[in-house]
Order: C-alpha cells, then structure tokens, then sequence
C-alpha cells in the first residue's frame, strides 16, 4: 500500500499536503500529514469522531489556517499566495456543507445563485438559467422558489451541491454528505457523486464514516485516527490490510476499554437481578 502517496510534485496534483499540523490553543489535532489528490480523482477521508477528518477538511478549503506545513491547490501554496490568487483559487472550488448550509430567508434558486451574484457579473437572466441548470443536475428541476424548509433531508443536501456547483468547480468537498439520510436517499447521494465525476472529471474529497459510501465512490481512500494517517490506498488496498487499526476500523471492532465498560454494565445488572 501506496503508505504515504506524497511523492508527486505538487505543481502536478490538484491538492498536495506536506507535513500539515493544526493546533487549537497547545493541543495539537493534525500531527504532520502527506498525501496527495491527482487530477480527477475521488479521495474518501474517512475517520472516527474525534479522529481530526473535519479539521482536515476545513484546512484544505481554507477555513482553518495549518500551524505549519503546506496545502498547496492546482500547484499554488495557500499559505504564499496573494488575496487576489486565493480568491481565484476559491471560484474554482465547491464546499458542500453536512448540514447543507442552505440560507432559510432565502429560495432555492437564491441559495444557488448567491455564488454567480457574488463573483460573476452576469445578467440576472443568465444567472437565472444557470441556477435551473444546477437544480436539474442534481435532481431539482422545478424547486428554484421553494424554500429550504419545504424540501427533505435528501433535497437539501442536493440543493447544497447545486449551490457548490454553481461556479464550475474543477474542486468539489463534501462534509458527510449521507450523514442523517434513509440508506435509500444516502445512496441517490452517491449515485449523484458518481454522476457528477463521470460528467465533468472534476476532482472530489469526501469526508465520511460510512463505509458502504466510501465502498462506491472512492478511487483511493484515506483513513485518519488521532491526527494522523494510519492507511491510504484502494478499496482493494485498504480492504486487504493487515494492520490492526484499519481492521478494527473497516471491521467495526468496540475499543477494548468499552468492551471491558459493557462487562462492567453486565455485572452491575446481574448483581442487582440477583439481590431483587
């Protein structure tokens, strides 16, 4: 297994991270990560709670700032580059939010059209047959002046993909993209991913703990514990690993110590029959 993929140049990856450590306060949650995303691919980072995958995330799209290290995207290190590069860097990049992040006051086709309102100088006319070309890309045709509230969980979450699709993107993230979904509507959800990567060859990073998600969408996954990288490689790859905390984590095994907390919970209850 490819252990560290942090060889390519990173004039030549879409996203290319070195020695990448993020602190809150003295705590340190990222502790020196390397890996790097090629052109067109789908990266899954997949992670425990608590494993560091959200601050990952957030620093590669520009949310956190690292402590040290480098991300460097389409071969421009984010920490050197100027306001006017960055923000040129942003346009050509799309953030799909857990939640969805959809504005409440504002309708579908509004949320949409925010990114082309804020940074394109198009005519309302154009924007308008932008937006209804995003919706129906996502499955929305129709819903521009519904509002956030009247749509499901499955309907928000391609609302927000709309949204991160509105400027183009040759990047797109996801934050937990199936996160609260039925298993049906979670995998309209990464059907749609699929959708868009064959269309468009646009480069994806997903982060998720479902691992039938990663199974279907991933070239190449990512599994972070701790703040650090314990494997990264192919479905096939990670699924023959030998090393135990990819088994525990791609076999589901309790920690130890909860298994040893449910014991404990057995024994209480046992004692507390018996003296009944």
């Amino acid at each position: 297994m490819d252990k560290e993929n942090a060889n390519a140049s990173p004039s030549t990856a879409a996203i290319s991270v070195r020695d990448l450590r993020v602190s809150y306060g003295e705590r340190e949650i990222l502790h020196g990560i390397n890996f790097d995303v090629t052109r067109g691919e789908t990266l899954v980072i997949l992670g425990g709670s608590g494993s560091g995958k959200s601050t990952l995330l957030r620093t590669l799209v520009g949310l956190e700032k690292p402590t040290s290290g480098q991300v460097w995207i389409q071969g421009k290190n984010m920490a050197a580059i100027s306001e006017a590069e960055l923000h040129e860097i942003r346009k050509k990049t799309g953030m799909s939010f857990q939640g969805g992040a959809l504005f409440g006051s504002m309708t579908v086709g509004e949320n949409v059209a925010l990114p082309l309102r804020e940074h394109t100088q198009l005519e309302d006319s154009t924007i308008g047959i932008m937006l209804r070309l995003k919706l129906e890309q996502v499955g929305l045709a129709g819903f521009e002046y519904h509002m956030p509230s009247q749509l499901s969980g499955g309907m928000k979450k391609r609302a927000a993909v709309a949204r991160a699709l509105a400027m183009d993107p040759e990047i797109l993230f996801f934050d937990e993209p199936s996160a609260g979904l039925d298993p049906i509507i979670a995998a309209g959800i990464d059907q749609l991913i699929l959708v868009l990567k064959k269309a468009f060859r646009m480069t994806i990073i997903v982060v998720t703990h479902e691992l039938a998600s990663a199974y279907l969408i991933a070239d190449r996954m990512v599994l972070i514990d701790k703040g650090n990288i314990v494997a990264i490689g192919t479905i096939e790859e990670m699924r023959s690993s030998v090393q135990p905390r990819v088994r525990q984590f791609l076999d589901r095994v309790p920690e130890p110590d909860i298994e040893g907390e449910l014991d404990y919970l057995q024994t209480l209850t046992e004692e507390y029959r018996w003296h009944r």
